[in-house]
Parts: structure tokens; C-alpha cells; sequence
């Protein structure tokens, strides 16, 4: 592999895909070595040729992140700094301490009370109803409604933190990230678990949309200092990960357009003068023909990837305006492309549709595929060895635990 000296050093805060995929954008962009700051040495981007990889456990919190990020800057005062965080509480934590960093630092993100109120889904869906968004069925629970409440939905439904970063902070035996409930036994059960467990905040109860994987889609946007919407790439998920911590992570990706879909979204980010990256998770509903909205993730999501190999890359957008002072035209990914992250066994398994599984074969055979954690000239044996070893894992996780 083969690195230029540029004006600027990213530096990303993480450890998990999302990470090696920032990185990867911004060698293959630029050519640039991608320092990053991660909790455990382990993950796509630990022993990669073209990452510097720092792992210590403190780097969530307030005075390490600071020290550590003001630290790096300082050490390298002839440079941009460009900070991505990789991660809900890494992205809090810079939009909090904004003000703190180094001149050299740029990080494009909003303000923190704006993020903080994002981070809220409850707070996601009245922006959704201000701007003709469809969200799904919901019901705001709080601690306080106590365990005898109604809801306008049936069994089964979804249920999941409104705060998910605190939610995480507060870690239990039966923790999920998202929980599908078939009872009323079963939502009081898990209601219990997780304020039991020290979670404050409201939960989100929704009516759960039919349909399996394959009616998912995830919306990128990338909008600039302005709050004008310069990117959007909308993805038909194929397939998710099942696993209790991994529910709902993408597995499989193909990247088709939909302008009518992206128009409200444009305007509610637009409305809000939205900056940096977003990211969406939306469900087809065949009942009405509707794409409903369940949440805005306030950075690029783990499967950023699927956006720069549709030819839209990520890093770009950041570089080009923060440090070549560049102005960007607005752009839609309109080209099928191919993200997938398990083997293709697993793929053709579990994808049900025959259209789905067309397209699927189609884009295989015309090389229109990539998983971004095998990188030619990247592939030191240890690291192929642990991705190798994750790759091969998801034959035993489907088998146990896809429904």
C-alpha cells in the first residue's frame, strides 16, 4: 500500500466496520494513513496496513476523548485535523465538546442540544409529522404510566430505547438492541429488565410493520456547513444480522434510487439546517404502500461503505468542503451496486425473493459486489485471520438465530 502526505490526518473514534470503512474511503480518496482511537485492540480496523490504531477503554469518556483528540492535534499543528466519530456516543461526544478542541480540529457535526434532541426517537417522529415523513405506529412509554397502559396496536410489537446511548450504559443478561414482544407478559417482562437495570429514559413501543429483511431500506445524506443536502444514497437491504447485540446491522445491501422517498427527507434535514452525515433506517409497509421511518442515526451508519462503493465516497465530501474549501453539487445514487458482509451461501440461504436473489446473482457475476473489510494489500495474516474467521461465523449465527 502506498500513502501521500497531505494537508489534513483523519482521525476516527471506534473500533468496529464502521471505522475500517471511514478509513478505507479516505485511502482510497487520498491515499492517507487514518489514525483511530478505539476501546479494545480488536475488529476490522486493529493490524490494518493502512490504519494507526490506538486502543484504550477510556476513550468514551468526557476527559480522555478530550485530552486524547487536543493531544493529537497539538503533535501535529502543520495539519487538519478532520475527527469522524464511528459510533452514537463518540459522535455525542464531539458535538458536546465542540468548543474545547483545537483550532486545527474540524468536525462536522451540529450542536449538541440539537444532537441530544435527535438521539430521542420520540423527538425524530414529531419532526417526521412536521414534514410528511411516515413513521410507524407508536407508543412513548414512561416509567411513570406504570404497567397498565393501551396501546392503539396488537401483538406482536417492536420495542426499543428511545436513548439508546444511555441505554448502553446500563448493561444486562438479557440485553437487546431492538426486542420483538409477542405478549403482554413478555412488554412487561423486558419494561422491568431494562429499568431495573438503570435506565432512566422513555421506551418506543411500535407497531410492528409485516414483512422480513428484505422490505428494509437505509438512507445516507450528507449535508454541509450551509444545511443544504449534498448527497443521498438509498439502500435496499437484502438481509440483516440476527444476532441479540447484532439485530437489525446490515448483512447485505443494494443500493437502488428513489427520489420520491428522498424528498421529504430533504427538506426535514433542510428544515432543521442539518450538518455532517445522517443516516435512516425505513421499512416498506405493503398494508399502505408507505416507507416508514424509524429513527435518524446523527453520523453515517456501519454500512457507510455501500454508499462509497456505489461511487459516492464518503470521505470526499468532508475533505473537499472542510479542507480544499470546495462547494459540493447535490448528488443522487442512482447506479445498483452490491454490499455484502456474509458469504454468499449464507446470502442466497436466507434471501427469500426470487427477484432479490436475481439481482443478487446478476451483480455477483458482473463484479458489482464488495465487502469492504477485504481490501486487497490489506490483509496482514493475523487480520485475515480474525476477518476470515468473523466472515465464516455467520453460518452458525443465521442457523441459530434467524427466524
Amino acid at each position: 500500500m502506498k500513502f501521500e502526505e497531505r494537508e489534513f490526518i483523519p482521525v476516527l473514534l471506534g473500533g468496529d466496520i464502521n471505522t475500517y470503512s471511514v478509513a478505507r474511503a479516505f485511502y482510497e480518496q487520498y491515499r492517507v494513513r487514518t489514525y483511530i482511537f478505539g476501546k479494545f485492540p480488536t475488529g476490522p480496523s486493529y493490524n490494518s496496513r493502512m490504519i494507526n490504531y490506538h486502543a484504550d477503554p477510556r476513550i468514551d469518556t468526557d476527559e480522555y476523548f478530550l485530552k486524547t483528540v487536543n493531544r493529537f492535534a497539538d503533535r501535529h499543528k502543520d495539519k487538519k485535523i478532520v475527527l469522524i466519530g464511528c459510533g452514537d456516543s463518540y459522535v455525542a461526544l464531539i458535538s458536546k465538546h465542540k468548543g474545547e478542541l483545537k483550532d486545527n480540529i474540524v468536525a462536522p457535526y451540529i450542536d449538541f442540544e440539537l444532537m441530544n434532541r435527535l438521539q430521542q426517537k420520540e423527538i425524530f417522529y414529531e419532526l417526521c409529522e412536521k414534514h410528511g415523513v411516515d413513521y410507524p405506529g407508536t407508543l412513548v412509554y414512561d416509567a411513570s404510566m406504570g404497567l397498565d397502559f393501551e396501546m392503539k396496536f396488537s401483538f406482536p410489537v417492536i420495542l426499543k430505547p428511545s436513548d439508546s446511548i444511555q441505554y448502553w450504559e446500563h448493561p444486562f443478561a438479557t440485553q437487546n438492541k431492538v426486542y420483538i414482544i409477542q405478549d403482554q407478559k413478555q412488554l412487561v417482562q423486558v419494561i422491568q429488565d431494562i429499568y431495573g437495570a438503570g435506565y432512566t429514559d422513555k421506551l418506543i413501543i411500535q407497531d410492528m410493520i409485516p414483512g422480513n429483511d428484505e422490505y428494509m431500506r437505509v438512507l445516507t445524506a450528507y449535508s454541509d456547513r450551509n444545511g443544504k443536502v449534498k448527497m443521498m444514497c438509498l439502500g435496499h437491504v437484502l438481509l440483516e444480522e440476527h444476532t441479540p447485540h447484532g439485530l437489525g446491522n446490515h448483512a447485505v445491501i443494494i443500493t437502488e434510487p428513489n427520489e420520491e422517498l428522498m424528498s421529504g427527507v430533504k427538506e426535514l434535514l433542510e428544515g432543521l439546517h442539518y450538518v455532517g452525515f445522517s443516516n435512516f433506517d425505513i421499512k416498506y409497509d405493503k398494508r399502505d404502500g408507505k416507507y416508514k421511518f424509524f429513527e435518524i442515526n446523527t453520523r453515517q451508519g456501519r454500512s457507510n461503505y455501500y454508499v462509497t462503493a456505489s461511487g459516492f465516497n464518503v470521505a470526499k465530501y468532508i475533505v473537499e468542503e472542510y479542507i480544499y474549501g470546495k462547494e459540493l453539487d447535490f448528488e443522487i445514487a442512482k447506479k445498483e451496486h452490491l454490499w455484502m458482509v456474509v458469504p454468499r451461501a449464507v446470502a442466497f440461504r436466507y434471501i427469500k425473493e426470487k427477484e432479490n436473489k436475481e439481482k443478487l446473482k446478476r451483480l455477483l457475476k458482473e463484479k458489482k459486489m464488495v465487502n469492504p473489510v477485504f481490501l486487497r494489500g490489506d490483509l496482514r495474516p493475523k487480520r485475515f485471520l480474525a476477518m476470515a474467521k468473523t466472515h465464516l461465523s455467520h453460518f452458525v449465527k443465521f442457523k441459530k438465530y434467524y427466524r
